[in-house]
C-alpha cells in the first residue's frame, strides 16, 4: 500500500500543528504573566508616588496653619501697639480738649 508516504507527511503536519499551538499558547501565557507583572509594578509606582504627594500635600497644610498662627500672633501685636498709640494720644490730648470743652460750656456769647 502506497498510503503511507501521504499518512505520514498528514502526521507530521498534525504534529507541526500541536507544535505551534503549543508555542502559541506559552507565549500568551508568557505575555499574560508579563502583563500581570507590569500591571502590579505600576500600582506599586502609583501607591509610593500617591504616598509622596500625600506627604507634600500633608507639609503644605502644615505649613500653611503654622503660618497662619504666625499671621495671627503679628497682626494681634500690631493691635495691640495700635492701641497703646491710640491710648496714649488720648491720655496726652485729654486736657487740652477739656479746657476747650471748658471754655466753650462757661463762655457766653450774645
Amino acid at each position: 500500500m502506497q498510503v503511507s508516504p501521504s499518512s505520514d507527511g498528514i502526521q507530521k503536519l498534525l504534529a507541526a500543528e500541536s507544535e505551534a499551538q503549543r508555542i502559541v499558547g506559552e507565549a500568551r501565557k508568557a505575555k499574560g504573566d508579563r502583563l500581570r507583572q507590569a500591571k502590579a509594578e505600576a500600582e506599586k509606582e502609583i501607591a509610593a508616588y500617591r504616598s509622596e504627594r500625600e506627604g507634600a500635600y500633608q507639609k503644605k497644610i502644615a505649613e500653611g496653619s503654622s503660618g497662619s498662627q504666625a499671621t495671627f500672633q503679628r497682626l494681634q501685636s500690631e493691635t495691640a501697639l495700635a492701641v497703646q498709640k491710640i491710648q496714649a494720644d488720648v491720655k496726652a490730648k485729654k486736657g487740652e480738649v477739656m479746657d476747650m470743652l471748658m471754655n466753650y460750656v462757661t463762655t457766653v456769647r450774645f
